[in-house]
């Protein structure tokens, strides 16, 4: 059915899939042979059986682990074996052992967030009564109970609810991210069962449907019952993660349950994620091995020849093993197994250059990490009993937090509240909302700005915050534009008034339209009470009823509502409230002009300032008229042929001529320090990305209030293609004109190359911080040109319809390419599943490190898919959090656990593999040298408990406290100029480049520490004439200026000292002396002759006193740190990077320049607004679907319809209507609207279209009286 649309596809794997589904409720034995999914939700891996034999495959298939698992056992083996076996095995075990304990910490989580929601609650029906049971053991075609605020237990079939008409009311945030209540209806055959369990029980009906799939808002299917066929669409539905709203109870049949229902299908699946930096590291990996076996085949090599010269001659002082055949032949065979057999031994010798050491302390470092952001104090967010801190849920991705270059975020709950606050208003062509102090100058609300005091309406509330006494004064006198004001916004809405705890509360279909009666609420029109003929208002203590003759609801086409109604006064009159582009077309043309361009000018300053506006129109009607008229609308609507257009047409006949009112501004509200935190992460070249179902022109506004579009952004263009073609035309004339725009080259033409800036003080211009590689030239940096170069930049939005065609395998490559050109990319109206396909786009085509964040569960897919998942917590939904990476309080807190968390990590990684690899190299490959002195025996240069110490103790301490501790500059600079996060994005720390040279690096350590000692050893005698020149003191000489060589490159190397790095550092270096006097000289002999350290004793002392000890260790050091130093001084002296200015600045207490500390202001004009692009307005978020106007009038949102009609009941108060003016519903809404906005998108170049004329985003130009004539 949906084939057509690319993301949606068949593939060869869905062929043998099922067609349909059937099950029969209350018939658990029928259903059975389906073998349907059951309830049971797994997230976790492991069980007590299968977790160390799972866990131990899992690491084996690690290359590393793999690898030491071979060298193990090979040591195990004593004819090749030149090290002990537990020198290899102890670490190994080591490391598997930390894994295995964090992955089963990790996954015992899961199973508890599993029983958590295995556990939950539901009441199955079963022979007349309710049953407790959990949800895991709620199966197909069961019939269960559900009440008010519940969450939905499984995708539904709703049978009958406690409202009339098996009316009920949910909200999908967990799906959709929209709070808006939706509301869902029984079938009407269904219905009549009501609560009656015994009636319930006995139902039998057979449901046939479409088989699991991740369609939100489709379904299809039919239920058979009594013999008869009854359609089944989504609206009969619940689906699991919905929340069940202002329904006392309902209950439904089980037709999807656990794996199969539409929310988990749309979950993704769980995907093991690496980090970049490890997958570079697997083909270091790869490399050091094939070295490793280089240099193994060398010595194999020359040990042949070697044997064959010289040491087949001196057997009988150096006898072969025993396992050569025939030794006393002495020929080429024999030779030929003694070389094979030296190979694996310097295998073994000479593994210790990948050693297994690296992974346990990668593994402790990526730990470290993830405590600092656990416990970092100002991640913390605030907020009573629902607190939370930053968490990370996962110690692999920390580096790659500081290398992100995409952020795909969600936009309800994420960036805004959701909450919507009633800000200003336009009346009558004079502004309200605004205070101003002594001068006339505009002050700025916040938090802490006193609020009117509203104690003089009782039915205030307390939340409702207003500071313009002036309108308060107005609504008082009541000014009669000012009470039509507050009139129509008391009648013209769909809300329902309800009692709770004795206060009357309102349940709307949008918060916008909550927050609009709210606020006539709070200025004395309180909308009290409404039937299906009638609405109750009270004005200023009075009340009122007016008679409701019809609806006329919204619709995303139409973009506005009306009411008409029959006042005390006896005057039908229309209310309308809409988009301002479709209000101010339809106002009288008598409206004066002045009226006119003050209205306007007040809609583009709150536009500009982010609000969502609204304007209000209303119009007196003659009786006679409105009979003919609504005579009209009732013909049309019972017409067969061309009905909408009908009705559409005698909207547009009765919504003419509209006395202007003025307009709303409404705020919705951003979360703390959002458009800071967006523009931060800009500046540090991060695309970021809005994902949302929301519709487009809210979007838009919202990315305007956090500063995701600026006024400098000069071209906005809006894809919306409904078809494969015009998505083609739309996307390929888009990338045309961004290239005129930018001035860019060709996507397809050469990358440019750029080089990376140093930061003079002079110019105080910022770029990327080089604080460890200098001259860097750095390819695909086009990206951060623009972010450079370009002030205002591009920007992309489009919606769910045209990206499911450009997210098909022929147009996904145009389209990455048009949003990669862009500053901001927005999609709208996108499904969850698309939300993945976007981040999954960008993760498979470009070379960066993706993000993505969100709240709800329909974040739970692309959080799954991007290389890092950010869950926000502290909502009311969890799963985005369970199924992400990190989880922190707020948008706000990813500036620092990027800017902050992630650029250390990322440094502090890259600073400890860069020393790792070094270390490792100077200490291995001085064996190797070692090797053309002792006959290409595998004989160690080293004692073997100090090559067992030598990761473990020596040098281990020290790179640990590097790698956690180590900080180029501090977290306030950091964040203030996030420039500094631009080398993270390009791996300048750590690649290729910096790996060989600190191969190369390691491999001239290595000469320098062994060839200086053999030389100054070479025939050297002590003073009194005894011979220096033995293996012992050559190896104690060497591996004493190992360590002090390695000890210093650390302390060059560390940028942050605090108490525990010069603890560890030169603490280490005493430990080494330490364990040498212990082994040497104070252990008892007899404790050490039995191991290889007995030739040795007393080497210690005999060689410290000797001259030639210490000119090797001081040769060795001036050789290796003294050049290590200078360079360090020339570089930081000629050409500092802009970190190392910083630290310098900081250290001579210098205070950073206001200009740098100060935030760009965020304010915008009317003026600057028009002249990019006329102004964006109308970002009125109505609902997405079909109001409540039809329910109304038709009573079906009402308890006891009948007496409110006044048939049955004549002691109930009832608001008469007239017979001859029944209210009706005068709108014919489409089932998807998606695509629709109220922002004249860029549409086809259909045809010829003007040379060099870029398309724009047409928006509402300020003089409507052109269109009105028209």
């Amino acid at each position: 059915m949906f084939s057509w649309l690319p993301c949606c596809s068949s593939t060869s794997n869905e062929k043998n899939a099922p067609t349909e589904r059937r099950l029969r409720a209350n018939d658990r034995e029928y259903n059975a042979q389906f073998k349907y999914a059951d309830n049971v939700i797994k997230t976790s891996k492991y069980n007590i059986i299968t977790f160390i034999p799972q866990n131990l495959f899992e690491q084996f298939q690690r290359i590393a682990n793999f690898y030491f698992l071979v060298l193990m056992i090979l040591q195990f083996i004593p004819q090749i074996s030149s090290i002990s076996w537990y020198s290899t095995a102890v670490p190994l075990v080591i490391v598997l052992a930390f894994s295995a304990i964090k992955d089963g910490y990790d996954d015992a989580q899961r199973h508890i967030s599993d029983r958590n929601v295995n556990g939950r609650k539901s009441y199955v029906v079963r022979n007349g009564s309710l049953c407790e049971e959990d949800w895991s053991n709620v199966k197909v075609g069961d019939v269960i109970r559900m009440m008010s605020n519940q969450f939905v237990a499984a995708d539904l079939l709703l049978l009958s609810t406690s409202e009339p008409y098996g009316v009920c009311f949910i909200e999908t945030m967990e799906l959709d991210g929209e709070t808006n209540l939706k509301n869902r209806a029984a079938i009407a055959c269904t219905q009549e069962m009501g609560d009656d369990l015994d009636g319930i029980t006995r139902f039998d009906g057979e449901i046939i449907c479409e088989p699991p799939n991740n369609k939100l808002d489709k379904f299809n299917g039919k239920l058979i019952w009594n013999n008869h066929e009854y359609g089944v669409n989504n609206d009969n539905i619940l689906l699991r993660g919905c929340i069940l709203k202002n329904t006392r109870w309902c209950y439904g049949v089980v037709v999807f349950a656990g794996k199969d229902t539409k929310l988990m299908m749309n979950s993704g699946k769980t995907k093991f994620k690496r980090t970049s930096l490890d997958r570079f590291l697997n083909i270091l990996i790869v490399g050091i091995v094939l070295f490793l076996i280089a240099m193994c085949l060398i010595c194999t090599i020359l040990c042949a020849v070697w044997e064959y010269q010289t040491g087949r001659y001196f057997t009988i002082y150096l006898p072969w093993d025993d396992v050569v055949p025939s030794p006393e032949q002495r020929g080429g065979r024999q030779i030929a197994l003694i070389a094979f057999l030296q190979f694996f031994s310097y295998i073994i010798l000479l593994n210790t250059v990948v050693p297994i050491s690296l992974y346990v302390s990668v593994e402790i470092i990526r730990f470290i990490h993830s405590l600092w952001i656990n416990y970092d104090t100002q991640m913390y967010y605030e907020n009573g009993e629902k607190s939370v801190p930053a968490k990370a849920h996962t110690t692999t991705l920390n580096e790659e937090l500081g290398q992100v270059q995409y952020v795909f975020s969600d936009k309800t709950g994420t960036l805004t509240r959701n909450i919507m606050t009633f800000n200003k208003c336009t009346i009558n062509g004079i502004s309200y909302g605004d205070i101003y102090d002594h001068k006339g100058e505009v002050i700025e609300t916040n938090d802490k700005t006193k609020s009117l005091d509203f104690s003089w309406n009782s039915a205030s509330e307390p939340t409702f915050k207003f500071f313009d006494k002036n309108l308060v004064d107005a609504t008082k006198r009541q000014v009669p534009e000012i009470d039509q004001f507050w009139r129509l916004l008391a009648l013209c809405h769909t809300v329902m008034p309800e009692r709770d705890k004795g206060q009357l509360v309102y349940q709307a279909q949008s918060p916008d339209e909550h927050a609009l009666t709210s606020a006539a609420r709070n200025f004395g029109y309180v909308f009290r009470a409404r039937t299906p003929q009638s609405i109750t208002i009270e004005v200023m203590g009075n009340e009122e009823t007016h008679e409701l003759l019809a609806i006329l609801d919204f619709n995303n086409d139409r973009k506005r509502m009306s009411v008409i109604v029959k006042g005390p006064d006896g005057k039908i009159r229309l209310y309308c409230k809409g988009a301002d582009m479709m209000i101010m077309q339809r106002i009288h043309p008598s409206t004066s002009q002045i009226m006119r361009t003050s209205t306007n000018t007040h809609l583009a300053d709150f536009a500009n300032i982010g609000l969502r506006t609204l304007c209000l129109g209303y119009k007196d009607l003659d009786p006679a008229y409105f009979s003919d008229w609504d005579s009209r609308v009732k013909k049309a609507s019972a017409a067969m042929q061309d009905r909408e257009s009908a009705v559409d047409a005698l909207y547009e006949e009765i919504e003419k001529d509209l006395i202007l009112i003025g307009a709303t501004a409404i705020e919705d509200k951003l979360q703390d320090g959002v458009p800071e935190a967006i523009a931060r992460l800009s500046e540090a070249n991060i695309k970021i990305w809005v994902l949302t179902g929301d519709k487009t022109e809210t979007a838009i506004n919202i990315a305007y209030s956090c500063r995701l579009l600026t006024d400098e952004t000069k071209e906005i263009v809006v894809v919306d293609g409904q078809t494969d073609t015009e998505v083609e035309v739309q996307l390929k004339d888009t990338r045309n004109t961004f290239e005129q725009i930018l001035a860019l080259p060709s996507p397809l033409g050469g990358k440019p190359r750029i080089e990376i800036e140093t930061i003079h003080e002079e110019s105080e211009a910022i770029s990327s911080a080089r604080s460890m590689d200098r001259n860097i030239v750095t390819p695909d940096l086009k990206s951060a040109e623009m972010a450079e170069h370009e002030s205002g930049g591009v920007a992309l939005v489009i919606n769910g319809d045209s990206l499911a065609f450009a997210l098909g395998p022929r147009l996904e490559r145009t389209f990455l390419e048009v949003a990669c050109m862009c500053n901001a990319v927005i999609c709208c109206r996108v499904t969850p599943l698309q939300k993945a396909q976007v981040v999954d786009l960008v993760k498979r085509n470009k070379k960066a490190v993706t993000l993505s964040i969100g709240d709800g569960a329909n974040d739970v897919s692309m959080i799954k898919t991007a290389h890092i998942g950010v869950g926000i917590s502290g909502q009311e939904g969890m799963q985005a959090v369970l199924a992400s990476d990190y989880s922190i309080g707020q948008f706000k807190y990813l500036e620092r656990l990027l800017l902050v968390h992630g650029r250390w990590s990322y440094i502090r990684m890259a600073k400890f593999l860069r020393y790792f690899f070094y270390k490792n190299f100077a200490f291995t490959l001085t064996n190797f040298w070692y090797s053309f002195f002792c006959g290409y025996s595998a004989q160690t240069v080293f004692d073997a408990v100090l090559i067992a110490c030598y990761n473990l103790f020596f040098t281990a301490l020290p790179v640990l406290a590097m790698g956690s501790l180590d900080q180029d500059v501090d977290d306030h600079y950091s964040l203030r100029y996030p420039k500094l996060y631009l080398p993270g994005q390009f791996n300048l720390f750590f690649n290729m480049r910096i790996f060989i040279y600190s191969v190369l690096h390691g491999m001239f350590s290595s000469l320098v520490i062994f060839f200086i000692p053999y030389g100054a050893f070479y025939n050297a005698a002590a003073a009194s004439g005894k011979d220096l020149d033995d293996y012992s003191a050559l190896a104690f000489t060497t591996f004493t200026a190992l360590v002090v060589v390695v000890t210093g490159q650390i302390a060059f190397d560390t940028s942050y000292w605090t108490a525990i790095s010069h603890f560890v550092i030169w603490g280490s270096l005493v430990l080494y002396f330490l364990v040498c006097f212990l082994l040497y000289e104070w252990l008892p002999v007899s404790w050490i002759v039995k191991t290889s350290s007995s030739i040795s004793y007393g080497v210690a002392f005999r060689t410290m006193v000797t001259p030639h000890f210490w000119f090797s260790i001081l040769m060795v050091s001036v050789v290796l740190l003294l050049p290590v130093m200078l360079n360090r001084f020339f570089w930081l002296d000629t050409h500092p990077s802009f970190a190392d200015r910083l630290r310098i600045r900081k250290k001579m207490g210098k205070k950073p320049s206001a200009k740098d500390d100060k935030k760009t202001a965020f304010k915008r004009t009317a003026a600057t607004r028009r002249s990019v692009r006329g102004s964006l307005r109308s970002g009125y978020a109505f609902s997405h679907s079909q109001g409540f106007g039809e329910l109304i009038l038709k009573g079906k949102l009402f308890k006891n319809v009948e007496n409110l009609r006044g048939k049955n009941n004549s002691n109930a108060k009832i608001h008469p209507t007239s017979d001859d003016l029944q209210p009706m519903l005068i709108s014919s809404v489409p089932d998807d609207s998606q695509g629709a906005s109220s922002i004249n998108a860029m549409h086809l170049p259909m045809g010829t279209r003007p040379q060099n004329v870029p398309h724009t985003l047409n928006v509402n130009t300020d003089d409507w009286s052109k269109n009105n004539q028209t």
